[in-house]
């Protein structure tokens, strides 16, 4: 029941930290989009300290956070229907940042700081690829119609969704990558430690 209890709470800062530097945004490209700082990384140190079970629930937890904050989007994603308001809600939300949990399942006794490098790397990925079909199968027709900016008449769907995601994902995964194993470094490893 202890550990339960402790996990919960742990939990809750982790997804408050991350909901917290997710409205810190250090670059915002034109098109959309931003550049956080470090924003995924309590998720993912989360499922790698405590498992992907605790890591899919504190990313589905936060995924509604990130829905709530960005519900103007699942308003513009509208203009193609219910399709477009479903399609946001789970390949801009609910999807990319829940699946964040599944860093835990990179652990490595062996080579920790690996592990949780390789974690970091693949959970931005697959968040990268579920924003990347959004933009293909909602964005690109919406944007066009909407006339929301000129690139979106020069290229194909996947290169559009490509540059527009690229422009923001990019960034955020080489500093997660770069700030997870650093991170995790200095924490404690034991769970009963206080974070």
């Amino acid at each position: 029941m202890r550990t339960n209890v402790r996990n919960l709470v742990e939990s809750a800062i982790m997804i408050a930290l991350a909901t917290v530097l997710s409205l810190i945004k250090v670059y915002e490209p034109p098109l959309g989009g931003s550049v956080t700082i470090l924003s995924m990384v309590p998720i993912i140190l989360l499922s790698y300290r405590l498992g992907i079970k605790w890591g899919l629930s504190a990313g589905f937890v936060y995924s509604l956070i990130q829905l709530m904050l960005g519900w103007a989007n699942v308003g513009y994603a509208g203009a193609a229907g219910y399709i477009g308001i479903v399609g946001c809600v789970l390949l801009d939300y609910i999807f990319p940042f829940t699946s964040l949990g599944l860093a835990g399942l990179f652990k490595n006794k062996n080579n920790p700081l690996k592990g949780v490098l390789v974690g970091a790397v693949v959970v931005v990925l697959i968040r990268f690829l579920f924003h990347y079909f959004s933009g293909v199968v909602i964005w690109y027709e919406i944007t066009k119609e909407q006339n929301w900016n000129e690139i979106v008449h020069q290229y194909s769907m996947w290169v559009y969704s490509l540059i527009y995601n690229g422009s923001y994902m990019g960034p955020e995964l080489i500093t997660t990558a770069i700030g997870t194993p650093i991170i995790y470094k200095y924490l404690p490893k034991n769970k009963t430690a206080v974070m």
